[in-house]
């Protein structure tokens, strides 16, 4: 009976030394988590792959020919190279006056293609996908008249133009900043389109458009405008503004305008009280829009206006004698005070007919009144 005990003390004692034993052995320590590195990115193809190929076109009778483009042996100063999926500008040859390059992928312009291209005298870049440009690029055209890139993405206007340019188009970019001198010393350009853009008045310098001594048409339609641009040249015969916010038309801002004929201030923020009294008595205008503004009365007009669009404003009535150009006091048969409006609209106001009767014995020579 005592062995018994003593056996059961012992392997009591040596359960309790071994449990003592476990609590008193330190636990190993979790390992944190290992942080994995991101994989390497694989760098991102040159062309991304959702442009389709370049086209190559056949062999050419000329061997200066880039093979992405077409020379025709009929016209051999043009080079064909539009809708080819291009990436970049191709090397130009010598002999190239014409060169069409619109509707491509191009994203930027460098001076290399055009080292030896020095007789180019039209450029069409439009519809591509252009940032930048190298300065140097236009140092080497010095022969260059139409330079066409409308449908891009630049910024700005690019610097360093030819002094010779007859057209600029670049409307619907993103261009939002105009540097000082932009247009400096180019007094042949005819035509410069920055429709559908950013500019807003302080893009506009003060003097920004006063070497263009030949400009007929400036067209600044859908931007930002809340004024009407300052120091446009005289020169100028078609002013395009719509779809901007211009408010107001500054006493005698088109008095020295001499060839102006066509004004389009459609889609705008103009006002009774922003448009003093006279300001388009202008002799030379043959064609006035001022649709959808906020006007409630006619404005007044020189008998030499022709088509007068003044629809979706908020004119209530029309007053043919206090609009009329001329009094019954004028030779109503001399041609110079007949007025000669032809086409009056007046749809989207507040007016109901019949035409006023002394709208129609004044404008004896309309062929069209919209109401």
């Amino acid at each position: 009976m005592k062995a018994e005990l003593g056996y059961c003390s012992l392997l009591l004692l040596l359960l309790t030394v071994d449990v003592w034993g476990q609590q008193s052995r330190p636990r190993p320590r979790p390992k944190p988590p290992t942080t994995r590195r991101p994989p390497k990115k694989e760098p991102e193809p040159k062309e991304p792959t959702d442009f389709p190929p370049v086209i190559i076109g056949p062999p050419s009778s000329f061997p200066d020919c880039p093979r992405e483009c077409l020379c025709p042996p009929s016209f051999p100063n043009a080079l064909y190279c539009e809708n080819r999926n291009l990436r970049k500008v191709p090397v130009i040859p010598p002999r190239t006056h014409y060169l069409y390059l619109q509707n491509n992928y191009i994203d930027s312009v460098t001076a290399d293609p055009f080292n030896n291209a020095t007789e180019l005298k039209w450029v069409n870049l439009g519809n591509n996908r252009i940032r930048s440009i190298e300065k140097q690029v236009f140092q080497k055209l010095p022969n260059l008249l139409h330079l066409y890139m409308q449908r891009n993405l630049l910024k700005e206007v690019p610097s360093n133009l030819p002094a010779g340019l007859e057209q600029l188009r670049l409307s619907r970019n993103q261009i939002s900043k105009i540097a000082p001198g932009a247009f400096n010393k180019m007094k042949d350009l005819a035509l410069l389109d920055l429709h559908h853009n950013r500019i807003s008045d302080s893009n506009l310098a003060k003097n920004i458009f006063k070497d263009l001594k030949n400009l007929v048409q400036l067209n600044l339609a859908h931007n930002i405008l809340r004024k009407m641009p300052a120091n446009i040249p005289n020169s100028i015969s078609q002013l395009f503004l719509d779809k901007n916010n211009i408010e107001e038309i500054p006493q005698n801002y088109f008095k020295d305008f001499t060839n102006l004929a066509f004004v389009r201030l459609n889609y705008n923020q103009l006002t009774d009280k922003g448009l003093p009294k006279m300001v388009f008595n202008i002799s030379t205008l043959l064609d006035l829009h001022l649709a959808h503004n906020n006007l409630t009365s006619v404005p007044l007009f020189n008998s030499h206006l022709e088509h007068l669009h003044l629809n979706n404003n908020n004119i209530e009535s029309i007053n043919g004698t206090e609009i009329c150009p001329f009094t019954l006091s004028e030779d109503v048969n001399d041609p110079d005070h007949v007025p000669r409006l032809r086409y009056l609209r007046l749809d989207g106001n507040h007016l109901t007919p019949p035409i006023p009767l002394d709208v129609i014995m004044c404008f004896r020579h309309l062929h069209s009144i919209v109401i």
